[in-house]
């Protein structure tokens, strides 16, 4: 009859560094990491805590041969031991100098008859597969060689001034004083469609003719109140500086007594007739400040205007003007029931170290090319 109080081989103690146990548990923690990974790092956690191999496997829903085995790989090899082993497999036939040659002919050339390659054409240029090259443009994040985007810098010489000046004005606001946001947004083309939209149905998008009728514009000057979302908002039938003097009429009228205002603007020539600077000049308490050349993006009102773009007049319908400005007012009136003003997140200083960063790597790649 066998020893009763004889047990099991003995388990050799795990026993983590500081080092060990912190990269274990950011491995856990880690939301992309593989799921088999993170499942290895909790049970050699446990383990470390001094749980048996049986409670681990019942805690984490494993078998306890596999936490076993983990546990060994992990005393004999530490943290590289739960790493996956290379497996055997085909030996490669295309060598890194020819990966090289793909992704530099895709970076530096253009085919014959494009501007642009696609992974067919680059195939049947080099030899190889469409799903090799496939491989390959996904490895160096070249997957999309036929998207491109735009750019433009600012060459206002006041430029580093003019974004400490609005971004300061976003970020901490005088006291007493109202942030306005100001432009308009011209020629919104009253557009019916030629024959009626058919309406979305399970599994079918709305659909509706490519051609339209043009019933006539409108131009909105809009003032987006920075720190509260409210839109004071009109239209016109024109954009000239008489229409922009109106509406800062409007403005006046609508702002309480004893407030500073400080408007940000851009440089559109109606902004800065005289007969606006003089209306100005009678305001001691209305403060302009002018964005930079080609930099709309610092106008916190061209981000309402894309709003009002995409939820109403891009797929919006109208037969007349008076149908498109009604539509319009009634945008502006549900936004204002509860207004919520855009979260400004960036500093001038990571602002202007975006920018150089830019005009950095612009700059190496143009020498690159030369």
């Amino acid at each position: 009859m066998a020893n009763a109080g004889v047990k099991g081989r003995p388990i050799a103690p795990l026993v983590l560094s500081s080092q060990e146990r912190a990269y274990l548990e950011r491995q856990v923690r880690r939301h992309r990491v593989a799921r088999s990974l993170s499942e290895r790092c909790r049970a050699i956690l446990r383990c470390a805590d001094g749980l048996p191999s049986k409670s681990v496997a019942a805690e984490l829903g494993i078998h306890e041969h596999t936490v076993g085995k983990w546990r060994r790989r992990f005393l004999k090899d530490r943290c590289d031991g739960l790493l996956d082993e290379a497996r055997p497999g085909r030996p490669r036939t295309i060598d890194d100098d020819q990966v090289a040659e793909v992704i530099e002919r895709t970076l530096r050339t253009t085919p014959p008859d494009a501007t642009h390659w696609s992974i067919r054409s680059m195939a049947a240029d080099t030899g190889f597969s469409h799903t090799t090259i496939r491989r390959m443009w996904t490895a160096f994040g070249l997957q999309q060689p036929h998207r491109s985007q735009t750019f433009k810098l600012s060459s206002d010489p006041l430029f580093v001034d003019k974004v400490r000046d609005i971004v300061g004005l976003y970020l901490s606001p005088p006291n007493r004083a109202v942030v306005l946001s100001v432009d308009e947004k011209s020629q919104i083309q009253a557009l019916d469609r030629e024959q009626p939209v058919l309406p979305m149905m399970p599994g079918v998008p709305e659909r509706r003719t490519h051609s339209y009728v043009r019933h006539g514009t409108t131009t909105l000057f809009a003032a987006l109140d920075v720190a509260s979302g409210f839109v004071i908002g009109k239209c016109y039938k024109r954009h000239r500086a008489l229409e922009f003097l109106k509406f800062l009429k409007e403005i006046d009228a609508q702002i309480p007594e004893g407030l500073a205002v400080h408007i940000v603007m851009d440089n559109y020539a109606t902004h800065k007739t005289p007969k606006i600077k003089a209306w100005l000049a009678r305001r001691p308490h209305y403060h302009v400040h002018f964005t930079p050349t080609s930099a709309s993006w610092i106008n916190q009102i061209e981000r309402w205007f894309a709003e009002l773009t995409r939820k109403q007049i891009r797929r919006g319908v109208h037969t007349s003007v008076r149908q498109l400005e009604a539509d319009i007012r009634t945008f502006i009136e549900l936004h204002n029931n509860n207004p919520k003003p855009f979260k400004w997140t960036k500093s001038a200083d990571q602002i202007l170290a975006s920018v150089k960063r830019f005009c950095h790597k612009a700059q190496q790649t143009l020498c690159g090319e030369l």
